[in-house]
C-alpha cells in the first residue's frame, strides 16, 4: 500500500495524546491591542480608581480585612484600596496553579501564557435547530451537554453553561448544577452558588466524590466561578459570602466582573478595561487576605453593548478587542487569567455565528489569557446553548489551537534535506516523502466533520450538511451508556443524602 492510500491509512490511525498536532494549554501571547505603555497607564488608572473612587457594599468582615491591611472607609460607605497594599497582594498571589480534572489526563497548568479553551455561560433556554427554535433550557440538558463536552478534544473543561429551568428551588438547582457537571466530565468543572449553605452542600458532595476532605483539598476539580462585584464598582454581598465559603473548603474561584461597556461600565473601551481590571484586583486583595496564595483567576469580562439597543453583543468586533486586552492585563501582573470569546449574536449555528466566534476566539486565544470561557455552545449573546454547537465548534477551536502553536524553525523542519531527496533524482513530488508521512499527524490538525472534500467527491457523498452531521454526532455521544468515572456506590451515597433530580434511567442507565 502507497501513495494516498497509505497517507488515508496513517490519517485514520490512532496517534498518542502527547504526539497530537496541538496539545491543551500551549504558549500564546502573539496579539497584543495594547501598547507597553497603555498597558501600564490602564494599571495606574485601575489603582487610582480603587485608591480614590473604592468599592461600595462591602460586607462587614471584607471592610475588616481591608482596614486591617490598611484599606479605609469614606463616609458614604465605600472601601478604598490603597495602592501599596494592592500591589503587596499582586506579588504574593498564586501565580503556578493547577486545576485538576476527576481524570489527571485533563488537569490544565495555569503558568505563563499557556491557553485552555472551556464553556461557560448560563443560558436559559436550548437551541433546538431541527425545529429552528429556542426552548427553555433543562437539567437533563447540562448534563447531556458535560457528556458531550468530556468527548470533544479541543474543548479543555466544561463550565456550567445553561440555567436548569425544571429545577426551581435555587438550593436544588445550585447542587444539581453540580452534580450534573461532575457526572457528565472527567474533565475540569466550572459552577457558581447564589448562597454560602449553597456552597457548603456542594462541596460536602464534592468531598464524597474525590474520597474525603483531604483530597478534596489536593485535587479540587471543580472551581466556583463567583461574580463579586456588581457593576460599577459594587461588592456583591451575597456572592461574597459564597467566595469566603469557597476560599475556606479549598475551591479555586474565578474572580468575574463582567461590566457591560456603555451600561455598567464605560463605553470608552479603555476605560471598561480600567473598571473591570479595578474590581478583580479588589477580589484579588480579598481573596488574599482571606488566605494567602489561594488559587484564584483574574477574570476581566468587559461585555459590550449595542449602544443603539442597550442590548449584550457578544460576538462584537469590539468584544474580541476588549476580551484580548485583558488577557494582556492578566499577562502584565503575571496571573492565572480568564477570558470569554465565542459569545455569538448569531442565534443558530449558521455562518453569523461561525465568523462570529471564530475572530473573538482568535484574538482571545492569541492574547496569553490562560482560560478561554464561552468559547464553544453558545448563541443570542449568551441567552442560547446549542449541543451541535459544541461539535461544531471543536472543529473550529483545533484549528485555531493549531494558529496558536505556531511555526517550528530548525533544521529538520527547513527542509533541505527533503528538497535534495525530491529534487534530485527523486519523484518531484512530497506526497510519499519519509517527512510528509512523519509529520501528517504531529504537525496538522484535521477537523473532524467539516468538509474537504473536492465538489464531486461531496456530491457523491450525499452532498453533507454540516449541522446534520453534528446532529447525528450528538446523538451518537448521547446513546452511549452512562459515565462510571463516579463509582455507583460513591453515587448511591450522594442520592441518599441530597436532593438528585436526575435519574439513573436519564442519565444513561
Amino acid at each position: 500500500m502507497g501513495g494516498r492510500a497509505a497517507r488515508q491509512a496513517l490519517r485514520a490511525a490512532p496517534i498518542p495524546e502527547d504526539e497530537r498536532a496541538v496539545q491543551p494549554g500551549q504558549e500564546s501571547g502573539r496579539y497584543q491591542p495594547l501598547t507597553e505603555s497603555e498597558v501600564i497607564r490602564i494599571h495606574q488608572a485601575a489603582l487610582e480608581a480603587l485608591e480614590q473612587i473604592g468599592i461600595a457594599n462591602a460586607i462587614p468582615s471584607c471592610q475588616e480585612l481591608v482596614t486591617e491591611a490598611g484599606g479605609s472607609m469614606t463616609q458614604d460607605g465605600r472601601l478604598l484600596f490603597p495602592r501599596a497594599l494592592v500591589e503587596d497582594i499582586v506579588a504574593l498571589a498564586a501565580r503556578d496553579i493547577i486545576l485538576p480534572g476527576q481524570d489527571p489526563r485533563y488537569d490544565m497548568h495555569l503558568t505563563g501564557n499557556r491557553t485552555y479553551f472551556g464553556t461557560a455561560g448560563a443560558a436559559v433556554h436550548i437551541v433546538d435547530t431541527q425545529k429552528r427554535e429556542y426552548r427553555e433550557s433543562m437539567l437533563q440538558d447540562l448534563y447531556d451537554a458535560a457528556r458531550i463536552v468530556d468527548a470533544m478534544e479541543h474543548i479543555h473543561f466544561f463550565q456550567r453553561s445553561m440555567v436548569p429551568r425544571d429545577v426551581e428551588d435555587p438550593r436544588e438547582m445550585d447542587f444539581n448544577t453540580c452534580y450534573a457537571s461532575i457526572a457528565g466530565t472527567t474533565k475540569h468543572v466550572g459552577t457558581s452558588f447564589v448562597a454560602p449553605d449553597h456552597a457548603h452542600e456542594a462541596i460536602d458532595m464534592l468531598e464524597i466524590v474525590a474520597g474525603g476532605e483531604k483530597k478534596w483539598r489536593e485535587r479540587p476539580f471543580v472551581s466556583c466561578s463567583c461574580c463579586h462585584v456588581v457593576p460599577p464598582l459594587r461588592f456583591a454581598e451575597d456572592a461574597c459570602r459564597v467566595l469566603e465559603v469557597c476560599v475556606s473548603r479549598g475551591m479555586p474561584v474565578l474572580l468575574l466582573a463582567a461590566g457591560q461597556a456603555g451600561a455598567t461600565s464605560p463605553a470608552a473601551l479603555a476605560g471598561s478595561v480600567v473598571q473591570e481590571t479595578a474590581e478583580v484586583l479588589a477580589g484579588l486583595v480579598y481573596v488574599n487576605l482571606l488566605s494567602p496564595g489561594h488559587p484564584a483567576i483574574f477574570g476581566t469580562w468587559p461585555f459590550v453593548s449595542d449602544l443603539r439597543t442597550g442590548a449584550m453583543s457578544g460576538g462584537s468586533g469590539e468584544q474580541a478587542v476588549l476580551m484580548a486586552a485583558c488577557g494582556q492585563m492578566g499577562r502584565y501582573y503575571d496571573l492565572p487569567t480568564g477570558i470569554a470569546a465565542g459569545m455569538a449574536d448569531a442565534k443558530l449555528p449558521d455562518a453569523q455565528s461561525g465568523y462570529e466566534k471564530a475572530y473573538t476566539n482568535v484574538l482571545a486565544g492569541h492574547s496569553g489569557a490562560n482560560l478561554i470561557y464561552e468559547s464553544a455552545g453558545m448563541h443570542a449573546s449568551l441567552l442560547g446553548c446549542c449541543l451541535e454547537s459544541y461539535v461544531i465548534d471543536n472543529d473550529m477551536l483545533g484549528a485555531i489551537n493549531r494558529t496558536i502553536r505556531g511555526i517550528e524553525v530548525n533544521e529538520d523542519t527547513l527542509s533541505l534535506e527533503a528538497m535534495r531527496d525530491v529534487c534530485l533524482d527523486g519523484p518531484s513530488h512530497f506526497l510519499g516523502h519519509e517527512q510528509t508521512m512523519a509529520l501528517m499527524q504531529r504537525d496538522y490538525v484535521y477537523p473532524d466533520l467539516g468538509d474537504r472534500n473536492s465538489p464531486k467527491d461531496w456530491n457523491e457523498a450525499g452532498r453533507p450538511d454540516l449541522l446534520e452531521q453534528a446532529r447525528c454526532r450528538v446523538k451518537q455521544l448521547l446513546s452511549t451508556p452512562r459515565p462510571q468515572h463516579v463509582p455507583d456506590d460513591i453515587d448511591r451515597q450522594i442520592r441518599e443524602r441530597f436532593p438528585v433530580k436526575l435519574s439513573l434511567e436519564s442519565m444513561g442507565g
